[in-house]
């Protein structure tokens, strides 16, 4: 695999633990002192049985192909959702049989958070996976974006910041909001339109069969060809253009940094809420002056979530590739049964003997 790739892997996968070890410190610190057992060890066993499963998943979806090769990756695939859901029920029957008398009510709150934490953190991180393999730039420029806009919407609130935002953050101002705003759009555009230019960042990861490797190489798509769009009349009379070359990706990366800038704050202002419920400053020290790990993150996994809604909303259409990877798996009589119906409908819709002659 691209060692860029694995390392930003290996990046998502290193936070997404920390981020988990500063939440359920937090509530650590409370369970210890009733002398309650197996909180902690659950709560990383279940860590493991998530991982288990969405980075399971994860494989079967984008590596078919390799998944069906490997005799020992075909089995794990089949059963996968089995295997999982067993593990799952291990660590319930493990939960009950802690239960302590007296102490059942905080028992169940701190299982409760535990999978609460497990939903914030390993899910949103585990789409943070899934914008990768659609290309490195559906990962680095949503997370730019956010640092972009937390860096400016501090300068233009240190400078201009005059009337409060929000009670949950009393130095957050509306200055450095909306100046935030249109200085993350102007750096999405400009840092989109130098990461389009690359097969490198643009292309998805896939894998070569016939050098038996990962690969990101790939002819762009549309989405990252430069096209000519008309500019409004009024531009047109202040620039003397008519017209103006830009990725479409450019267009898109407005929407992501619009959402880095108006939305993205709310998981800063959510993460506020949650440690002043617990009247502590910052999830850990693990970064002197900074906090912990978390407190630089709370924004990029809501904004993990969004690039993956918009990308299935707005972007990934129906992928060929994976439907023949699906048919080549199946058993020969199946796919025959495949051919004759598709071989049928193009008949019926006059497709097949054009193709015939093409050919």
């Amino acid at each position: 695999m691209n060692s860029c790739f694995r390392k930003q892997l290996e990046i998502v996968l290193c936070v997404q633990i920390k981020c988990f070890h500063e939440i359920i410190t937090i509530g650590y610190s409370v369970y210890h002192s009733y002398h309650l057992p197996w909180f902690r060890t659950l709560s990383w066993y279940f860590l493991l049985c998530v991982n288990y499963f969405f980075y399971g998943e994860t494989v079967t979806d984008y590596f078919f192909t390799l998944v069906q090769r490997e005799e020992p990756l075909r089995i794990l695939s089949k059963y996968h959702r089995f295997i999982s859901f067993a593990l799952y029920l291990t660590g319930f029957c493990m939960f009950v049989l802690s239960l302590v008398k007296k102490h059942y009510r905080l028992q169940f709150y701190m299982f409760g958070w535990t999978h609460v934490t497990l939903l914030i953190v390993v899910t949103q991180s585990h789409l943070i996976i899934h914008n990768l393999f659609e290309g490195m730039i559906w990962f680095i420029v949503p997370i730019s974006c956010v640092i972009c806009n937390d860096i400016m919407a501090y300068m233009f609130g240190f400078f201009f910041g005059r009337t409060p935002l929000i009670k949950l953050s009393p130095k957050k101002t509306w200055e450095g909001f909306i100046g935030g705003l249109f200085a993350t759009i102007v750096f999405g555009i400009l840092l989109s339109y130098v990461m389009s230019g690359y097969r490198f960042f643009v292309c998805p990861v896939e894998f070569n069969n016939d050098s038996n490797s990962f690969t990101v190489d790939c002819k762009p798509s549309e989405l990252f060809q430069l096209q000519d769009y008309g500019l409004p009349p009024v531009l047109q009379s202040i620039t003397g253009w008519t017209t103006v070359k830009l990725y479409p990706f450019q267009i898109h990366s407005i929407a992501l940094s619009a959402f880095a800038s108006i939305m993205g704050p709310f998981g800063g202002f959510f993460a506020s809420g949650f440690k002043r419920a617990f009247k502590i400053k910052d999830f850990a020290n693990t970064i002197p002056g900074h906090g912990g790990i978390m407190d630089r993150f709370d924004c990029q996994y809501l904004m993990a979530t969004f690039v993956n809604v918009y990308i299935a909303s707005f972007i990934r259409g129906p992928n060929p590739s994976k439907v023949i990877q699906q048919l080549l798996a199946l058993r020969p009589d199946q796919q025959l049964h495949i051919f004759n119906s598709l071989k049928a409908h193009l008949t019926e819709k006059g497709l097949l003997p054009a193709l015939e002659e093409a050919a």
